[in-house]
């Protein structure tokens, strides 16, 4: 076939111009974003429509991965919102989210800027995350004061050896905080693991609880049992996800197990040249059998704080209407 052949029929669907109305919905904006065939926006209408097809596909287990740092933004009460609704299965993430999600229960985060004087915020006793700041009352103090009462009552119930996804699950039960998203994760029965469990303050404090209590363990590999006991049977599976590193591969990884997942939505600021996962798109997790060769996926440039708003909005706002 030559070139002239494979491009004939290409050039069918015309560009249309976005439309604003005063009554427009989000949904109906990010229908709008597609047609308009505006390079970012039609992927964020893509995105959406997978994401749609995804969550309502009732054989598909759906993996939702992010990153701890949009835990301290606002972005924690989207999160929160699609663990309370149950629109996911499984939750892969980092330590940070943990430390986040816990220490924002009991004190406040703060609006920052990017250009503040680090130095002068170390001396104030402020740490800066982006343009977040974190008081160090608020983070490392408030988390060893409030949690190691909790792992202590845990371990009093006679039980000591627990995988991520399990001592995460008993903390949840123990709080009483609905903008949790492990509270939500712990009452809807969905697993959140942390393969990276020792990389925050959340990890510390159970490190710390060891020291006197010895036989208090995490079992790394009893997590791996469990994701295989998810997938193996999952007759079709799906990812958002947010953010690269150990929580990205983590998922894709045991959904090789299964020839890859069927949906996957990936929404990153990473570029590709570097050889990165964080940069590497979905198509490239196609040559390692972690996304199926005839998967529906798209990979989405932008800030995840602005990009997963408007997903998400868009995608409740269609499902509503379905």
């Amino acid at each position: 076939m030559n070139k002239k052949d494979v491009y004939e029929n290409v050039a069918t669907v015309p560009v249309e111009d976005m439309k604003l109305e005063k009554d427009m919905t989000v949904a109906e904006l990010v229908d709008e974003m597609y047609r308009s065939g505006g390079f970012t926006a039609k992927k964020v209408g893509i995105a959406a429509d997978i994401l749609r097809r995804m969550f309502m596909d009732k054989e598909s287990v759906n993996f939702l991965s992010f990153p701890a740092c949009i835990i301290s933004t606002g972005t924690r009460g989207i999160i929160k919102e699609m663990v309370k609704r149950r629109m996911v299965d499984v939750i892969i993430t980092t330590c940070g989210t943990l430390d986040h999600d816990l220490a924002r229960i009991w004190k406040d985060y703060y609006h920052g800027d990017f250009l503040m004087d680090d130095v002068e915020l170390y001396h104030h006793g402020v740490n800066r995350l982006g343009n977040i700041l974190v008081p160090n009352e608020s983070y490392g103090l408030i988390l060893e004061e409030k949690l190691i009462p909790i792992i202590n009552e845990v371990y009093k119930t006679g039980r000591h050896v627990f995988s991520t996804s399990q001592i995460i699950k008993e903390v949840g039960l123990r709080l009483n905080d609905k903008d949790s998203i492990i509270y939500w994760a712990a009452r809807n029965e969905i697993p959140v693991y942390v393969p990276g469990i020792t990389d925050g303050a959340f990890g510390s404090q159970l490190w710390m609880y060891r020291q006197d209590h010895k036989d208090f363990m995490i079992d790394l590999l009893r997590d791996e049992q469990e994701l295989a006991d998810i997938v193996f049977p999952a007759k079709k599976s799906g990812a958002l996800m947010i953010g690269g590193g150990i929580s990205k591969h983590h998922t894709i990884w045991w959904n090789q197990f299964r020839d890859g997942l069927d949906y996957a939505v990936y929404l990153t600021t990473a570029e590709e040249y570097d050889g990165s996962l964080s940069g590497a798109r979905v198509r490239e997790a196609v040559s390692w059998g972690k996304v199926r060769e005839n998967a529906r996926y798209v990979t989405v440039e932008g800030d995840a704080t602005v990009t997963l708003p408007l997903l998400m909005n868009a995608v409740l706002g269609s499902l509503k209407r379905e």
